[in-house]
């Protein structure tokens, strides 16, 4: 599936991997692009898969007039060693009934790459939320058994809300609760998944509707960067 630009794959023993989910508003797509352009990472492969729309464009990080020329496809892959981070960017939809078997492809590669946990970065619908959530922050986080055991203490002191869980079946009074991500593409499968595989994976996530996302996805990044501290404030970064 990992297609390395070089002779051989990289190390990626140990590194946290960042990726979007395709969801409402491009939110987790448009915050990938933010983190791997302002990181300055570098392009170390690709996904060679038939699960997602075939496209082909320019350098999206373009920086000089040689590197605009360069092609990007629909998942690609960044690094940045110094950090021990590693970036999935996924630019286009997936094929029907194909999302399922790009997630279990995906976390066998995970696994077999050694990285250490996965962050997904993601959106829900603004128009769903139920009472409670309208009355609190738009952010919510959720994290797999195995990645708790780790993260917990750190995440309980930014004092972050917890996705709640709602009824599997909105309109069925009795229905069974559940975590219900609606808009949220892939992210429930993703998550789904690692809990049964013992992935340690973290989904941040922001409630937002369709229109102009990029507030949304700026918001999303300072979100994550209260956790990692991997970009200085991006107010002041932007002003600068």
């Amino acid at each position: 599936m990992f297609v390395p630009c070089g002779e051989s794959a990289p190390d990626l023993a140990g590194f946290t991997l960042l990726m979007p989910a395709v969801s409402v508003g491009n939110v987790g797509q448009l915050a990938m692009d933010l983190i791997i352009s302002t990181l300055n990472m570098s392009k170390i492969g690709y996904f060679y898969t038939d699960c997602l729309v075939p496209m082909v464009g320019n350098n999206p990080y373009a920086t000089t007039e040689g590197n605009s020329t360069e092609l990007s496809i629909n998942a690609e892959v960044y690094s940045l060693p110094s950090r021990k981070l590693v970036a999935l960017q996924l630019r286009s939809i997936f094929i029907k009934y194909k999302s399922k078997p790009f997630c279990e492809k995906l976390l066998s590669w995970v696994k077999s790459s050694g990285c250490a946990r996965v962050i997904v970065l993601s959106s829900s619908h603004s128009y769903q939320r139920n009472d409670l959530q309208l009355r609190s922050t738009p952010f919510r986080y959720l994290l797999t058994p195995s990645m708790q055991k780790s993260v917990q203490n750190k995440i309980k002191s930014l004092n972050w809300e917890e996705m709640e869980k709602s009824r599997c079946i909105p309109e069925i009074d009795d229905s069974e609760f559940c975590i219900r991500i609606p808009g949220g593409g892939i992210t429930k499968t993703l998550y789904d998944e690692s809990c049964s595989k013992e992935i340690q994976m973290a989904v941040l996530l922001k409630f937002v509707s369709e229109g102009d996302n990029i507030p949304d996805a700026l918001g999303l990044v300072e979100y994550l960067n209260e956790w990692l501290q991997i970009l200085k404030p991006l107010v002041s970064s932007i002003i600068a």
